[in-house]
């Protein structure tokens, strides 16, 4: 398995990837629906960054750096396929982002999550994401916003 960056060939597996998860756990938000639907516009053109986690000619997982402000960038839609879950990819998907991160010089990643999502939180925590107050959140099912000092 690698970890590759974005290509338009893949434009349709970070889509389909991030709707099976939201449909699963939630609903699609219009927000969702512009960002998945022009990852290009929403995500690339403002210098973030979506990476793959790739087996063979498999996309197994996902994960976006989107900018927010200078230096700070928002983590998001994270999504692994459901044949590879449990066998850590979104860790290494999360290692892989928070080395990028370091290398380009960001003072921060932030992220918003539901707290329903023990695990997941669990996992940010053990990267070192630290809860933060949340003024206002994109989604209406982020619940906390959690930071990553870099």
């Amino acid at each position: 398995m690698k970890i590759i960056s974005y290509d338009p060939a893949y434009r349709e597996d970070f889509k389909d990837l991030n709707l099976a998860w939201l449909k699963k756990y939630f609903y699609v938000e219009p927000h969702d629906e512009e960002v998945l639907g022009n990852p290009e516009k929403y995500i690339l053109s403002s210098g973030g960054n979506i990476f793959f986690a790739k087996e063979a000619d498999t996309i197994l997982g996902t994960v976006a750096l989107m900018y927010m402000e200078d230096g700070v960038f928002e983590l998001t839609k994270m999504a692994v396929t459901p044949v590879a879950q449990g066998k850590k990819i979104g860790q290494q998907l999360m290692e892989h982002t928070i080395q990028y991160a370091k290398q380009q010089g960001y003072t921060s990643l932030v992220l918003f999550s539901n707290r329903k999502l023990e695990n997941a939180i669990y996992i940010y925590s053990k990267f070192g994401f630290k809860e933060i107050p949340i003024e206002a959140s994109p989604y209406s099912r982020g619940d906390i916003k959690m930071e990553l000092k870099l």
